[in-house]
């Protein structure tokens, strides 16, 4: 009885130590599975991974998938079969997917529930039979998308009762899972190319906005011209342009759009056409504002919906043969002024006069005019937003709620730079930027930046 007794615990210890074995191995296989899941990127290559390495887990002999995702019932696409030599992608080429209305496994897809099929026998006329020639058992697995099963697939093993049933939970779940996470990797893949095409079109929109812009500075006695224009994405709205005039005077507009991206882009490139179209005098800048913001207002601002929209804008006439600039403002930041070169920490002003509503907010709104001298030795800046306020890194110090204080370039270091001795306009402008740069730590800019620098001759 001893001995029995002995033999049947030796028996039971053998099939445990067993047991146990075959655990381990199959997490090592799971677990080299899961690793080598979360190194593709490419739904196609992953799915062809993953059957290969599901065959050897589980011992299946071939597979099919089917789909009814875009199509009426009862019609449904085999996606893929081990029965084809090439697998076309299904997400790219569906195109080349056979379309059915009827066989064993429409009916399977669109009960919508996992089926074991232990003794599979097809009738030849299926027209789903060359996919499961050969197969005596039939795993049926659904795949949910919004609790409604669109896809399904089909683990086939060539002997009858060939699925071990304790172990048809455990392929149910891994299937289901890893449909999941292809459909998410297709999702990310779709995105990445709505990215890409998006991208692509911005860069078409930014090269476009970009030709919009003057391509020469003006050349006038007196005077000394430098300006750079970049914006915190592919396109933004900012804008500046010269206007030649008759007389020989020069108009300099600048002009900042509310927002960014590509809204912004477009009403850019709206300001545009209008400042080249309008008929009102150029050489008078409240006249010529003030036909700016009618335009915009009435055609664009007030009457599409876009009235959140607006445009600050700085317009001004210089006159080299009295050296006057006329000028006026529709809500834009006051351009920076230094009369003559005295020196460190010279005296800058601010050219705030003549200042009215941004355009587009308001039909009616009117304009005046203001002047100012440029003289030898004088320097003038007219910018947007974008460079004053430039923030510097977070700093560690934090404030009673936690955050870390942000400072902005601001004005005064812009007068500060502006009152240097500086070798000429491009001078001056790259000494500004070069100051942006440092402040900011070189992060790319969070708001587009445009300057003009104009310097009387003679004098730096």
């Amino acid at each position: 009885m001893a001995d029995a007794d002995a033999r049947n615990d030796a028996l039971a210890n053998g099939r445990s130590e067993a047991a146990e074995g075959d655990w381990q191995a199959r997490l090592a296989e799971i677990d080299e599975l899961m690793r080598e899941m979360s190194l593709q990127s490419d739904p196609q290559k992953m799915v062809a991974s993953y059957g290969l390495r599901v065959r050897k887990l589980f011992g299946n002999d071939g597979f099919v998938s089917v789909s009814r995702r875009n199509i009426a019932a009862p019609k449904f696409r085999v996606t893929r079969s081990s029965a084809w030599k090439e697998q076309p992608d299904p997400w790219r080429e569906p195109h080349k997917l056979p379309v059915h209305d009827a066989g064993i496994l429409g009916r399977l897809l669109y009960e919508g529930k996992p089926a074991l099929i232990n003794e599979l026998d097809v009738d030849p006329s299926d027209p789903c039979a060359p996919y499961l020639a050969g197969m005596g058992s039939l795993l049926a697995i659904p795949h949910y998308e919004n609790g409604v099963v669109l896809n399904m697939v089909c683990s086939l093993i060539k002997r009858r009762n060939g699925f071990v049933h304790d172990r048809v939970p455990e392929a149910v779940w891994l299937s289901s899972m890893f449909g999941r996470a292809t459909s998410n990797l297709v999702l990310a893949q779709k995105l990445a190319d709505s990215n890409e095409a998006l991208d692509r079109e911005m860069r078409t929109v930014a090269e476009i906005q970009r030709s919009l812009l003057p391509t020469t500075l003006p050349t006038l006695p007196g005077l000394d011209f430098a300006a750079h224009y970049q914006t915190s994405k592919n396109a933004g709205g900012d804008y500046y342009d010269f206007f030649n005039l008759e007389d020989g005077s020069v108009g300099m507009l600048i002009a900042d759009v509310s927002g960014h991206g590509t809204p912004a882009a477009v009403l850019m490139a709206i300001m545009h056409a209008i400042a080249h179209v309008t008929p009102a005098d150029r050489h008078d800048p409240a006249r010529f504002v003030t036909s700016l913001n009618q335009e915009l207002s009435r055609r664009y601002t007030l009457s599409t919906g876009t009235g959140s929209m607006f445009v600050t804008a700085f317009y001004a006439v210089y006159d080299p043969r009295t050296r006057v600039l006329q000028h006026t403002s529709a809500g834009h930041n006051p351009p920076r002024l230094r009369v003559g070169f005295l020196g460190e920490n010279g005296p800058v002003l601010s050219i705030d006069g003549a200042r009215g509503l941004p355009l587009g907010v308001l039909e009616d709104a009117e304009y005046e005019s203001a002047e100012v001298r440029i003289d030898a030795g004088d320097a003038l800046v007219l910018y947007t937003d974008g460079v004053t306020e430039t923030f510097a890194p977070e700093s560690a110090t934090k404030d009673a709620a936690g955050r870390g204080s942000r400072e902005m370039f601001g004005t005064d270091r812009l007068d500060a730079i502006l009152a240097r001795r500086h070798s000429s306009a491009q001078g001056l402008l790259e000494n500004v930027l070069r100051e942006l740069d440092a402040f900011s730590a070189g992060q790319p800019p969070a708001d587009d930046r445009t300057m003009i620098v104009i310097t009387g001759s003679n004098a730096l």
